[in-house]
């Protein structure tokens, strides 16, 4: 008896605002009618990833093709929550062609790959390739990335000191895992910072890891799709910080929180509060909804540092409550209640 071909699976990873959402809207917009199912874990509770895809606008968005995990990172609940997930979604009369999973921006890819080798799912589905998405611009600046030399030189010189940071470990953990990595946001950058964010990217990858450059996650499903990598055959080649530990890793590092504002008609006077904001209680990651009066359509927030984009996605539905609300991310110790303050929002 011939056995049939496993679903390939997709994980789609990367730091906070890197694009990855932006990423999946391109490869569904140029699906070419292939059926996919997407898992999307986030940071924080009020599900804005997920929307952006429902808010797509194409026949292929179907509400039960796209599942969201929102009790804590994927890579510490594969047991509980993505196991039964993606054998729900394989078991159903039909099944997806091709399954995206969209981790969240602090998640490690490797627990995940392991996941694939559980006997629930290991005959049915494999991981066609780990896709890391790049902010080029952020990463030429240093925000998430520090020297890796150094920090080594530091814990030779005096091994009773953890000179560890957390978002270097992160960024380092997901590009050791992929397969691909999108250098992503190149509009944002001259020929110096390119190079300069791909000097950085370069000294973290595995040598057989390809980087493309992209702007808005323009990429063509042909080259992310299709890697027939089979990742959780390939574990040993993907090193990790975290190899021989058992456990979840932790993520007392960060801190969300979410904001709720009356309707706000001066989104434009909203965005430069938030720059303040942002630079002065050094901010991570801001995104939401915005309600605007008069405006049938919701407004997408998205804010990565100082940097912020705004937009109009889609129409607010009948059967849906419109509403103002932003996610907040940072490192360990955000005052939520003084961002709230000068923000004019309330902690929801």
């Amino acid at each position: 008896m011939t056995l049939a071909p496993k679903i390939p699976a997709t994980v789609v990873t990367g730091f906070l605002g890197a694009g990855k959402t932006t990423l999946i809207r391109h490869l569904i917009e140029n699906s070419g009618g292939r059926r996919f199912a997407f898992i999307i874990n986030e940071f924080g509770d009020l599900g804005v990833d997920r929307e952006l895809i429902r808010g797509c606008g194409f026949e292929d968005c179907k509400d039960e093709d796209i599942v969201e995990l929102a009790n804590g990172c994927i890579c510490c609940t594969v047991a509980d929550d993505f196991l039964p997930t993606i054998q729900a979604l394989i078991d159903r009369p039909d099944p997806p062609e091709h399954i995206i999973i969209e981790t969240s921006g602090l998640a490690l890819p490797k627990p995940l790959i392991k996941a694939f080798n559980w006997p629930e799912v290991k005959t049915r589905v494999t991981v066609d390739g780990v896709v890391a998405v790049i902010d080029g611009r952020a990463v030429a600046d240093g925000r998430f990335a520090d020297d890796p030399d150094a920090v080594a030189a530091q814990r030779e010189a005096d091994p009773n000191l953890d000179h560890e940071n957390p978002l270097e470990e992160v960024f380092e953990e997901q590009l050791l895992a992929a397969d691909m990595i999108v250098l992503n946001k190149s509009d944002l950058m001259d020929e110096a910072t390119t190079i300069s964010a791909r000097a950085i990217v370069d000294d973290n990858r595995r040598d057989a890891t390809k980087v493309v450059t992209a702007s808005g996650g323009g990429v063509d499903p042909l080259v992310l799709l299709g890697l027939g990598a089979a990742a959780e055959d390939d574990l040993d080649s993907r090193p990790s910080h975290h190899d021989g530990v058992d456990g979840d890793h932790d993520h007392d590092d960060f801190d969300s929180f979410t904001l709720g504002f009356d309707a706000v008609g001066e989104p434009e006077a909203l965005e430069i509060l938030l720059k303040e904001t942002v630079a002065r209680h050094d901010i991570l990651r801001v995104k939401g909804f915005l309600e605007i009066p008069g405006k049938p359509m919701r407004h997408v927030v998205q804010g990565v540092g100082g940097r912020f984009e705004r937009y109009f996605d889609r129409p607010w539905t009948a059967d849906e409550t419109r509403r103002s609300e932003l996610v907040v991310i940072g490192l360990k110790g955000l005052d939520a209640d003084a961002i709230a303050g000068e923000l004019g929002g309330r902690i929801i």
